[in-house]
């Protein structure tokens, strides 16, 4: 069995061996011991904060193996992009150019620097080993962050996005970087992703980034190819968000030209499906009872628990039929409440 669970100190150690191993580029865990912990340190304040309005707060959550307490896949959310600047992205835009003398008409893609996602909540971070990857608890480790906000609304956005990363090469070379980023940053990808820290909301983007629209016909063939298009790494992430509700075409990445998803919670299949249920123990099932996989989570704080638990249809039903064991697992007795939703 797992469970997700907000990140803890004593887990610092583990998503130090998990950076070694997730890919390099911004949408991953940081890579040193340092800032692995000064992540953890934010999220455990943020779960500990009151809050009414989302700020600087990021929420940090791993997917932890019951059987040896090992962990297995964290994924994050940060309450509001750009709260202490401004999110930057490039949008697509068209143009249209007219021509009346020459009796000529048509559309160029362009990209614009934009800060729209700014003060939206945004999903990072990912990541579940290959033993995990098609089990019903990667579904799980995605669809609890959004479980969280639909528990504390007050905490996020309305409107939430998450950012993938780009297609590079064997060496972590990005063709998209090296026609657009490179000739006003005049360094390599990785180190200026190193430089920035992964963030998209440095002065020194607005400073450097081109500030008029850059025509995509313009660029080399490579680079128009890539652009949002998704690293391998990112593609068990792309279908489960596809599948949440999220969209993908109207931002991209101003680094990696990854593309960036956005939606509305009204959209978004966890915050419109999700059932308030409480918490019952199961009496004996009738044989060839058919049972239904749902995501389940108790508590909106740093207690916050969340598992996957095959049981009888509760759409029809004030109640949850949760195995001692289970609720066990989630810190919450008979009589408690809980928030469910089919995986």
């Amino acid at each position: 069995m797992y469970v997700v669970r907000p990140v803890e100190l004593a887990d610092i150690a583990a998503l130090e061996k998990l950076a070694a191993v997730s890919m390099p580029g911004v949408h991953t865990l940081p890579k040193t011991r340092d800032k692995i912990a000064q992540a953890v340190e934010a999220s455990i304040a943020s779960f500990s904060a009151h809050v009414d309005i989302p700020s600087e707060e990021s929420y940090l959550f791993v997917l932890e193996s019951l059987a040896d307490h090992g962990i297995v896949g964290t994924a994050a959310i940060f309450a509001s992009a750009g709260s202490n600047g401004t999110y930057f992205s490039f949008r697509n835009d068209v143009i249209q150019q007219v021509s009346r003398d020459l009796n000529i008409s048509h559309s160029v893609h362009a990209l614009t620097l934009c800060s729209e996602l700014t003060a939206y909540s945004q999903l990072s971070s990912f990541y579940v080993n290959e033993a995990v990857q098609n089990r019903p608890e990667a579904a799980l480790l995605s669809r609890a962050r959004l479980l969280f906000a639909a528990m504390a609304p007050q905490r996020f956005a309305d409107r939430f996005f998450v950012p993938l990363a780009g297609a590079t090469g064997a060496n972590g070379e990005s063709p998209f970087w090296d026609a657009v980023g490179r000739k006003f940053f005049q360094m390599d990808f990785l180190d200026a992703e190193r430089t920035i820290g992964g963030a998209r909301n440095r002065t020194l983007i607005v400073e450097l980034m081109p500030h008029y629209p850059v025509y995509v016909p313009l660029l080399p063939g490579d680079a128009q190819a890539v652009m949002g298009q998704i690293h391998p790494s990112g593609e068990l992430a792309f279908s489960l968000l596809t599948a949440e509700g999220f969209e993908a075409d109207d931002y991209i990445d101003i680094f990696d030209g990854g593309p960036i998803l956005q939606a509305h919670k009204h959209a978004l299949r966890t915050c419109t499906s999700s059932l308030q249920r409480t918490v019952a123990t199961p009496r004996p099932s009738r044989s060839g009872e058919p049972v239904v996989p749902y995501a389940v989570a108790a508590n909106a704080g740093q207690e916050f628990r969340a598992v996957v638990v095959a049981v009888p249809a509760i759409e029809g039903s004030a109640t949850i039929a949760l195995p001692v064991e289970v609720q066990e697992v989630l810190q919450v007795a008979e009589g408690g409440n809980v928030i469910c939703v089919r995986i």
